[in-house]
């Protein structure tokens, strides 16, 4: 007798948040994708991070919204786009939100794949301790177009009851009843990221950038 597996069960505006579409010619080549197309989607990044956090949806924003100021209306082409972090890869939330550039882009650090025959080599494209005057930078390898990327989420601040909640929850100290509504208030706030803000250029700032 086959056990079925639980279900997953996220918060429902995760389907709500922008997707993002690449092609992948490693995929392509190895027909892991027709044609290569690769769609991910907010929840991809939840799976990987193992949560959903203000810094997880911005990274998220900030390479969707790098992605458009580089290709405009083409598809990005994963395995082809350098990430550039600003801080050491120890550094703060530094290691989560390169992940999710990663996943996104398929840019790795000396860790990554080094592909077949000279092509498709995905190592040292993801970079620490960069030179960049935002938070990440983005670079084409095809044309050395880039950008550079920044975060401002004060621009959807913690709601004031967050004050009184989150030194309870994290101290171990808040009832059932305040751990639900500390998680609410929570992906709250990331639902106005992704949802309400996804599109705001006072919080994901995107400017041109010369390596």
């Amino acid at each position: 007798m086959t056990m079925e597996s639980p279900r997953e069960d996220f918060p429902s505006f995760y389907a709500d948040a922008p997707s993002i579409t690449l092609r992948d010619p490693l995929a392509q080549f190895l027909g892991a994708a027709r044609e290569g197309l690769m769609h991910y989607h907010y929840v991809d990044a939840v799976r990987l991070a193992g949560h959903s956090c203000p810094t997880v949806a911005g990274t998220w924003l900030m390479t969707l919204h790098a992605l458009r100021a580089l290709y405009d209306d083409e598809l990005p082409v994963r395995g082809e786009i350098e990430v550039y972090m600003a801080d050491a890869r120890d550094a703060g939330a530094t290691g989560v939100m390169a992940s999710v550039a990663q996943l996104v882009t398929g840019a790795a650090p000396e860790t990554g794949f080094h592909g077949i025959g000279g092509r498709f080599g995905r190592n040292e494209l993801l970079r620490y301790e960069q030179p960049v005057p935002g938070a990440m930078g983005f670079r084409r390898r095809d044309t050395g177009m880039a950008v550079q990327v920044e975060l401002n989420a004060s621009v959807v601040p913690w709601p004031s009851e967050m004050r009184g909640l989150i030194p309870l929850a994290v101290g171990g100290q808040a009832s059932p009843e305040q751990l639900q509504r500390f998680g609410a208030l929570w992906q709250d706030r990331v639902r106005k990221m992704l949802v309400e803000h996804a599109e705001d250029l006072a919080m994901v700032q995107v400017a041109p950038w010369t390596t």
